[in-house]
C-alpha cells in the first residue's frame, strides 16, 4: 500500500511575516528581514489566540552577508502598549552579541508588537526578529 503524506489541519505553512502561526502545541514568528536604518520599523504585529504563549524572542544583528560587516542594532518588545524589554544586538568587536534573546510568557489575546531600529543607515544591512515556543490552552 503507498504511503501519502498529508498535512493536518492544524499545521501552518512555514514563511515569514508580522503574524504568529500555530502548529499544534507550537507557536512562532519569522519577520523576515529588515535593512539597517535609523527609522523605527515593526518587525512582529499580532494579537495571541486564547492560549498561554511561553517561549523566547531573538533580534539578530544587522548583517551584510556579501562582506560579513554587522551593525548595531535594537528591539523593542510591547504588549497591549507597554514596553516589557528591549533587547540589543552588535558585534563581538562591540562587545556585544550578534543575537539576544529573551524569555517570554505572554497571556491569551496579548497585542505584540516588536520594532527593530538600527544605529546607522547601511544598505543591505538585514536584521531578523524571530519568536518560538509552545501554547497552552485551547485556540
Amino acid at each position: 500500500m503507498p504511503h501519502t503524506d498529508t498535512i493536518p489541519v492544524s499545521a501552518s505553512i512555514a514563511s515569514v511575516g508580522k503574524g504568529i502561526r500555530y502548529i499544534g502545541g507550537w507557536a512562532y514568528a519569522y519577520s523576515g528581514t529588515f535593512e539597517a536604518t535609523t527609522a523605527e520599523q515593526t518587525a512582529l504585529e499580532f494579537t495571541t489566540g486564547n492560549n498561554l504563549f511561553v517561549g523566547k524572542i531573538q533580534l539578530n544583528a544587522f548583517l551584510q552577508l556579501s562582506n560579513v560587516s554587522v551593525r548595531q542594532g535594537a528591539a523593542n518588545i510591547t504588549f497591549n502598549g507597554e514596553q516589557v524589554a528591549l533587547l540589543m544586538a552588535a558585534s563581538p568587536n562591540e562587545n556585544a552579541p550578534f543575537e539576544t534573546s529573551q524569555d517570554l510568557i505572554i497571556p491569551a489575546l496579548t497585542e505584540v508588537k516588536v520594532t527593530v531600529i538600527a544605529e546607522t543607515d547601511d544598505a543591505n544591512n538585514y536584521a531578523t526578529v524571530v519568536m518560538t515556543g509552545r501554547v497552552y490552552g485551547a485556540e
